[in-house]
């Protein structure tokens, strides 16, 4: 006979917080110094003019501008070409 009541099993209780990552300031809007742009994991969007990458790859504006997404073809080492998007602040 038990003496301690049954305890259930909890399968689905641990959950990470949300990151928030994606693009903060879309083409053509006002960039002021330091404002966030983009939050990536990796450079999936890479860092063009007046725009700087943090540590943990953060895209942000490092003067006073308009947001301008573009796209531009980077060549590998290994001679393949891929499209990569580019951010400045103009």
């Amino acid at each position: 006979m038990a003496h301690t009541k049954a305890g259930g099993s909890a399968k689905n209780l641990n959950t990470s917080n949300p990151k928030y990552l994606g693009v903060k300031l879309a083409d053509g809007q006002a960039a002021g110094p330091g404002m966030v742009i983009v939050r990536q994991r990796g450079t999936k969007i890479e860092a063009g003019k007046n725009v700087a990458i943090g540590k943990d790859h953060t895209l942000f504006a490092l003067q006073k501008g308009t947001v301008t997404f573009k796209e531009f073809r980077k060549t590998n080492f290994d001679g393949t070409i891929q499209r990569k998007k580019i951010v400045h602040v103009i």
